[in-house]
């Protein structure tokens, strides 16, 4: 007898059908086909021992099994319960009827139980696309699946729950979500908050023009002068998410399994790898591609700690994504793009010795020790920070103050009011959301200037000899600069103040 039964293989953030055929002829022998990796090609003994633990049986004649489309390489655990359903509708041991209405996936454990799967919400809304009925899927997923509306997902804990729902034996109900009200359960005060920074008020101003416009940043300064401390508290002043990218963040965790048992993610990502991080963990990739670290601050923000400990060349690779906003990783048989929109915040010492050249430092670097510690990060990538910042030590008078700082909550409606100025301004632009995302019409467009801001900004380049792509970015921040201020125009002030955020360009800066 054959049978169909349909799974989800994922590629990137989007699911793929696969057609499972399952034919029971006479002879014995078990026959996998269709490019299975090792995991799916192991299945026959999870599947086997699960059966026989639940009162069903493997059974003992030819079976073949065919994934469609064959040319494609079908990976993981998670098509042990599709496998299994086919083979038991195949056999008759189980009603056959309305198997081939529904989508199933889940990774069987030898008793039967389900393990969770990667990739549940891409594979969810696939299922909705294609018309399924429903979507069965372990219990730890459920959630994740359930914010795709007009689909029944049922969440199960072991295959007999599938089977007596074929057999109608046994009811599961779907589990519903209601995606807005789970969306909108938003954290008003936050774990990390700038109220607990004593001083360093420019900085702060600088986190809110970045966080403003969506702006890279990096923060230059000493041991202990609370760089750290203030990247942590980024996202605590960052607008909320809106439910489009709520759902896209959602997406690439799910297919890098980490979401564990939650719905929609509403708060923004921060990542933050080590030092020792190669360059496929950073921008995605491998024999099976996965998102990186970039594609997981998709939205969010991604931290570089000490920036020049990091290999030159995990560095180089974000030069393009940092760019475009999405990377492409491509291999001999296939090409996946991962979106990547995300706000790079690094930090970094000023030397090997982590001070200025200073004489009061307690320890002290040669400017030539500093200028080989600088040269670490390639001028290229530099260029495509839009606020570079240096951070003094917070005074003694500062640290001991009683009176509180502001808070991030109150930081963060004015960050919400500028990104309402330009989500309005760039409406008609597809892709464009923030000022950080400008391309070179729109700079053209939104950021005309005087003659006294021309003249200025003329000045600042023939000086600093900046690069075409810092104009751009002076004209960015300056625009975000404005949109804080509520003006519609873009004044010298603003130019003044942005060209001051591009200390690393500036000779002698150390001085």
């Amino acid at each position: 007898m054959l049978i169909k039964v349909f799974g989800s293989a994922v590629f990137g953030v989007e699911a793929t059908t696969i057609t499972v055929e399952v034919n029971i002829d006479k002879g014995v022998g078990y026959h996998l086909v269709g490019l299975p990796d090792n995991a799916i090609k192991e299945s026959s003994y999870r599947i086997a021992a699960a059966l026989k633990n639940n009162g069903y049986s493997l059974p003992v004649k030819k079976i073949t099994i065919n994934m469609a489309p064959a040319d494609l390489r079908k990976e993981g655990s998670a098509y042990d319960l599709t496998l299994a359903v086919g083979i038991l509708a195949a056999s008759g041991q189980i009603k056959a009827d309305e198997v081939a209405n529904y989508l199933i996936m889940g990774e069987l454990s030898l008793d039967g139980g389900l393990q969770p799967i990667k990739g549940a919400l891409s594979i969810a809304i696939k299922a909705k696309e294609e018309g399924f009925k429903g979507f069965f899927l372990p219990i730890q997923n459920v959630k994740e699946a359930a914010i795709v509306t007009g689909l029944d997902v049922y969440g199960v804990e072991n295959v007999t729950q599938v089977i007596d729902f074929f057999d109608g034996k046994g009811t599961i109900e779907p589990t519903v979500i209601n995606t807005r009200d789970e969306f909108y359960k938003t954290l008003d005060f936050p774990e990390f908050d700038f109220s607990d920074v004593k001083g360093q008020e420019s900085i702060k101003r600088c986190m809110e023009i970045a966080a403003a416009g969506g702006h890279n940043i990096i923060l230059i300064g000493p041991p202990g002068s609370g760089k750290t401390m203030l990247a942590k508290r980024l996202p605590s002043i960052l607008p909320p998410m809106t439910l489009r990218e709520a759902l896209e963040t959602t997406k690439i965790h799910s297919v890098a399994g980490k979401i564990k048992d939650a719905g929609l993610m509403n708060q923004r990502p921060f990542r933050s790898p080590h030092h020792t991080a190669s360059s496929v963990s950073l921008v995605g990739g491998g024999s099976y591609p996965q998102p990186g670290e970039i594609s997981l601050a998709h939205n969010g923000v991604l931290f570089l700690d000490e920036l020049p400990e990091f290999k030159r060349e995990v560095l180089e690779v974000m030069r393009q994504p940092l760019e475009d906003r999405e990377v492409t990783i491509s291999r001999a048989k296939f090409t996946i793009t991962y979106p990547s929109s995300f706000m790079l915040v690094a930090s970094m010492n000023p030397s090997p010795g982590g001070y200025f050249n200073d004489l009061d430092a307690p320890v002290s670097s040669s400017p030539a020790e500093m200028q080989r510690y600088l040269s670490k990060i390639s001028g290229p990538l530099l260029d495509r920070i839009d606020i570079h910042i240096e951070v003094t030590p917070v005074p003694f008078e500062k640290l001991t103050e009683t009176r509180p700082a502001e808070s991030s909550v109150s930081i963060r409606e004015r960050v919400t009011k500028a990104r309402e100025i330009q989500s309005i301004r760039f409406e008609n632009f597809e892709g464009i959301h923030y000022n950080a995302q400008m391309g070179t019409k729109q700079i053209r467009e939104f950021c005309v200037l005087d003659e006294t801001s021309l003249q200025l900004l003329k000045t600042a380049m023939e000086r600093l000899n900046l690069s075409a792509r810092a104009y751009d970015r002076i004209l960015k921040v300056s625009r975000t600069i404005a949109d804080l201020e509520q003006s519609e125009t873009v004044n010298s002030n603003h130019i003044a103040e942005a060209i001051q955020y591009r200390s690393l360009d500036r000779d002698g800066w150390l001085g």
